[in-house]
């Protein structure tokens, strides 16, 4: 990955829009139904973009979107990239550095995630407030991150924004009466669910949900000085909370049933990051 590389992704996009975006939205499974509410619309395959790796997820567009929402720029994935496709942390994690580039200053990452807490029921949201990590790769392994406008090391104390997340609570709870979660994200690769000890060992160390994504983008994000708003979809209740086995059918399900509240908590989450410059 480098400086040249990803100068000319984003200039690879830009060449295809004169919208120019602060705030980028990546959507997870399942999560892709407000991409058909962006006004002024450029899609760009994945495939199409340099250097970019497209998805091979067929719950996952693969597209860029650029346009806006509510009159806002933004710039939005429908679809991410997983490890579990074969792609590395820093190919998952690529994007980022791309908005970066951009001149990205917020991103919204979205993810359909089981649940730990046994407080959590289907279809709850939840703003992940941090994360836990397991493996030793990273999408910085071998790179400097001063490249991308950041340093080697940095701080991940608050990378899921306390300031953003309290702001965009009160907001929709305000505009939708509706409460959110807030807990911790675990990072398991899959693309197997995880098994119910896996579940109890997460629960005992603080996780409240568990998904295959969104960690690699997150620590790109704040080696790029990039703030992050995280959403977690409870899109089935993880391994071993209820005595039902998981399939990727029941995550579908449930993201579509919510559908309509989770186009609710994009709009608002856009408008708020809009205000806080």
């Amino acid at each position: 990955m480098t400086y040249n590389q990803v100068k000319g992704s984003a200039e690879y996009i830009f060449a295809q829009t004169r919208v120019r975006p602060k705030i980028a939205v990546i959507l997870g499974s399942g999560l892709n139904p407000i991409s058909a509410e962006i006004e002024n619309a450029t899609r760009i395959p994945y495939k199409n973009i340099p250097r970019w790796n497209s998805t091979t997820n067929p719950d996952h567009e693969g597209v860029l979107i650029i346009g806006t929402l509510d009159k806002i720029p933004v710039a939005v994935m429908s679809g991410r990239l997983h490890q579990y496709e074969g792609n590395s942390m820093q190919e998952c994690a690529y994007p980022i550095a791309v908005f970066k580039a951009m001149g990205i200053e917020k991103i919204i990452i979205t993810n359909a995630a089981g649940g730990i807490n046994t407080d959590y029921k289907n279809g709850d949201f939840v703003l992940i407030s941090d994360h836990i990590k397991f493996f030793n790769e990273g999408p910085l392994t071998g790179e400097d991150a001063s490249v991308f406008g950041g340093n080697r090391f940095f701080d991940m104390s608050d990378t899921y924004s306390e300031y953003l997340r309290n702001r965009v609570a009160g907001a929709f709870e305000a505009e939708n009466g509706k409460k959110l979660h807030q807990g911790v994200y675990a990072y398991m690769p899959g693309p197997q669910f995880e098994t119910p000890a896996e579940i109890r060992m997460l629960r005992v160390l603080g996780a409240d949900v568990v998904g295959m994504s969104t960690v690699p983008e997150v620590i790109m994000a704040a080696a790029c000085n990039i703030k992050v708003l995280g959403i977690s979809v409870v899109s089935n209740m993880a391994a071993g909370v209820e005595n039902k086995k998981l399939s990727g059918a029941d995550v579908n399900e449930t993201c579509a049933s919510i559908k309509e509240d989770f186009k609710a908590l994009i709009h608002t989450a856009v408008r708020v990051l809009e205000e806080e410059k």
